[in-house]
């Protein structure tokens, strides 16, 4: 759990330079009116981004100063977010500090970084819940109350809940896939014209692989038939003879000539053995290769109506390669992978009609889940009043009801809205229902909403009950309350005091309070004092133990310290709440 461990606050109204320190359960700061107190939640007030008032700065000052140490745990929302906007936790403590100049300026500090005010703002939500006078944050926003009520609600909301969020999330895939498809719907039948018009141009001549590199070869051939047929007549006779001039001797004759000399005297010298037999070999290679010569000549085609043919078919591939692929091969894989997406293209039909369904099939379990959860938070949200309206009547508003608006807004396009009741609304992530703590503070007035339907000391007790009812539910891990007891006193007080201390037990509650009865069921009590000049100093705020403890209260309860009744009063307090404890 997250806990406001110190404050330390200089130059800031009547503080010149107090140290303010903390400690989980239930802190109660006390003093007399005028002492600054209200500089406390002020000054938290400053850390949690609130509005920077120059008039603040205590006159003479070049600027106002707050730092706070609040102890967190690593995987808190609170120092997720922090750490994201570059701030460093010192051995699980996290810095804050807020400067406001005289002039109006404002700076912010978090774990070493400088921020934006905004940022410490963002933080507020998960750290620290302020109820006062002016100051109102956390359970008095809507949102808020519904996360809350749902937390209240536990599995009863949580499992409609889920199941809702998954079903919503996959509407929203399927409703952005939808809407894709049927808005590219001319592009896509476009692009499925041009490939098909492609693909029955390649089926119409019907290339195969390798097929341009054999008919080039070929043409390169066919184009010069007679120079080809020339060269090997020639070559041939070079190498068999001519028989029509039997006088030249040919490479043939010569080279068996040669092979009969060495034949005649190789038995003499094994050297001249083997060039005879090297001899023979080459004789063997010029009658094969005068044969192929001779062939070469006689197969050659000269046929001009073949050359037209390969051309024809050259300039059919060609159009092809200019279109489709830098040779054969690739036009081959471009109809490949056009003929795939063609099918993904043609297919698009049957998704459209598919995801349609889904869509409708999905909206409908929305509707059935979305009446769970309003049905759900309907009942969780008449226990939730009817225990805070409890709590209300033991903290001098006996007359006060406190009730929950679970509403809906009627969605004017069905495209955007779900059925639920047998109305078409507005949906979200978090169902159909907008939630609304309201409060009627005596008999005959209307339910309005809390900000608006109690004052100020209303307000701060109609918060300690919703606290306290929702003590452990809500993450936030600490409370301050100014004024909570404002108009009250007597038994009212000493069950405010009480309540306090309940809700101090799942999380630390900070409280000003002027009532001994609250201040006795504190854990710890901090006094904040004035030096003769009007100022606190770093020794105006200290921590009240034991007898100088029960001054402080004799002091609240009398406006005379040394009082014997109301120090027996004191104790009598003191030894009530330690019972309680």
């Amino acid at each position: 759990m997250s806990v406001l461990e110190e404050m330390r606050i200089r130059s800031l109204g009547v503080i010149d330079d107090a140290v303010v320190e903390l400690s989980p359960g239930f802190t109660a700061v006390t003093g007399e009116t005028g002492a600054g107190k209200t500089m406390v939640v002020t000054s938290l007030g400053l850390l949690l981004g609130g509005r920077a008032d120059p008039a603040l700065v205590r006159i003479g000052a070049k600027s106002a100063v707050v730092e706070g140490r609040i102890r967190v745990s690593a995987d808190a929302p609170a120092a997720l977010r922090a750490e994201e906007a570059g701030a460093e936790l010192d051995d699980g403590t996290l810095l804050v500090s807020r400067t406001v100049s005289a002039e109006g300026r404002s700076r912010a500090h978090l774990g070493g970084r400088s921020v934006p005010v905004g940022m410490l703002a963002e933080l507020a939500d998960e750290l620290v819940a302020v109820h006062g006078q002016t100051d109102q944050q956390g359970l008095l926003r809507p949102a808020r109350q519904r996360e809350a009520l749902d937390r209240y609600a536990g599995d009863a909301v949580a499992v409609p809940h889920a199941k809702y969020a998954a079903a919503y999330r996959r509407l929203r895939a399927v409703s952005t896939e939808l809407e894709e498809l049927t808005t590219r719907a001319r592009e896509r039948a476009q692009e499925a014209d041009l490939l098909r018009f492609g693909l029955n141009e390649i089926a119409a001549v019907e290339p195969r692989a390798g097929e341009d590199v054999e008919l080039a070869a070929e043409a390169e051939r066919l184009g010069h038939a007679e120079a080809l047929a020339s060269a090997a007549s020639l070559a041939h006779a070079g190498l068999a003879g001519n028989p029509e001039d039997p006088e030249v001797v040919d490479a043939t004759t010569l080279v068996a000539g040669a092979g009969r000399a060495l034949e005649a005297v190789r038995s003499h010298d094994p050297a001249l053995a083997a060039l005879a037999d090297r001899i023979g070999e080459i004789s063997i290679l010029l009658g094969d290769v005068a044969g192929e010569l001779a062939g070469y000549a006689d197969n050659l085609d000269a046929d001009p109506l073949r050359l037209a043919a390969v051309e024809e078919r050259r300039a059919a591939l060609t159009q092809l390669t200019r279109k489709y692929g830098e040779d054969i091969a690739g036009v081959l894989a471009w109809a490949e992978e056009g003929a795939v997406r063609l099918t993904e293209l043609d297919s698009d039909d049957d998704r459209i009609g598919e995801l349609t369904a889904e869509r409708d099939a999905l909206r409908a379990e929305l509707s059935g889940l979305a009446q769970a959860l309003t049905d759900a938070r309907t009942e969780a949200a008449a226990r939730f009043a009817e225990a805070v309206t409890e709590e209300l009547a033991s903290l001098a508003m006996p007359h006060a009801r406190v009730s929950f608006a679970v509403r809906q807004t009627e969605s004017a396009d069905e495209a955007s809205g779900v059925e639920v009741g047998g109305r078409c609304v507005v949906y979200g992530p978090s169902g159909v229902d907008e939630v609304e703590l309201l409060l009627a503070p005596h008999p005959g007035a209307p339910p309005r909403p809390i900000a608006k339907g109690a004052s100020g000391g209303e307000l701060s007790r109609v918060m300690l009950a919703v606290e306290v009812v929702f003590a452990g539910t809500d993450p936030v891990p600490t409370y301050l309350f100014d004024e909570v007891d404002a108009g009250v006193g007597g038994k009212a007080a000493v069950e405010i005091g009480r309540r306090l201390a309940k809700l101090a037990k799942s999380a630390q509650v900070v409280v000003v309070t002027h009532l001994p009865q609250v201040a006795a069921f504190a854990d710890r009590q901090l006094l904040v004092e004035k030096t003769n000049d009007g100022t606190v100093t770093r020794s105006g705020v200290t921590v009240l133990e034991g007898e100088d403890r029960v001054r402080e209260l004799s002091r609240m309860l009398a406006g005379q310290e040394d009082s014997e009744t109301a120090r027996a009063h004191a104790e009598e307090l003191l030894a009530t709440a330690r019972a309680d404890g």
